[in-house]
């Protein structure tokens, strides 16, 4: 079975991006950075998510974030599922840090229950289908819109969804061209890569 350790993300300025990541995140070796070797242009194809307990602890987050030089996408407020809003980092990485409470039950801890790496797949059940072939097992699955994986000890956890939708929820246009500028490191044996270009590299 392959489960992710860690997401690699390209950065014009790899210590720099390290530096924010530490600072506003503090994800250890979840987050790791390379040079980034070619320029995409608009939605990169992902985001990356952070599910945490509580609203203070989103605003918690998303002002450490913004405060290490990140930018507001979409501000952070209350909806019918629960509380979060989305920033970009200095890399161009799509962050969301939401929960499904409404109300805070105690100080902001900073503490993070989840990472969930979310893949735009321009058709999930051939990509859940490709995933299922390489050993991860669906954890969730809702038809053509959305599908998680249950990989138990992951690091981070992976889930599909339609690219529009994505880019919806994340607050960007779809279109984007260019390198997706992350590769998934992985504690399986074989690199491979998906039917929408995403890379996946042995973690070691």
């Amino acid at each position: 079975m392959n489960s992710i350790e860690a997401v690699i993300l390209d950065a014009a300025d790899p210590a720099a991006a390290e530096l924010f990541y530490e600072r506003a995140f503090g994800l250890g070796e979840r987050v790791r950075v390379r040079p980034a070797e070619g320029v995409g242009s608009g939605f990169r194809g992902y985001t990356l998510s952070l599910v945490v307990a509580q609203p203070s602890i989103v605003r918690g987050l998303v002002g450490a974030a913004i405060d290490a030089g990140a930018s507001e996408v979409k501000p952070v407020t209350k909806s019918l599922w629960g509380y979060g809003g989305v920033v970009r980092a200095p890399d161009g990485a799509l962050w969301k840090i939401a929960t499904s409470a409404k109300k805070d039950t105690g100080p902001d801890s900073r503490t993070v229950d989840e990472m969930v790496l979310l893949l735009g797949a321009s058709d999930v059940l051939a990509s859940k289908r490709f995933y299922v072939e390489q050993g991860l097992p669906v954890g969730k699955s809702f038809g053509r819109k959305y599908v998680e994986f249950a990989t138990p000890g992951s690091g981070v956890k992976l889930a599909l969804y339609g690219r529009r939708a994505l880019a919806k929820d994340a607050g960007v246009p779809p279109e984007g061209e260019g390198p997706h500028g992350l590769a998934i490191a992985t504690s399986g044996t074989g690199a491979f890569t998906d039917p929408d270009g995403f890379a996946w590299q042995p973690a070691a």
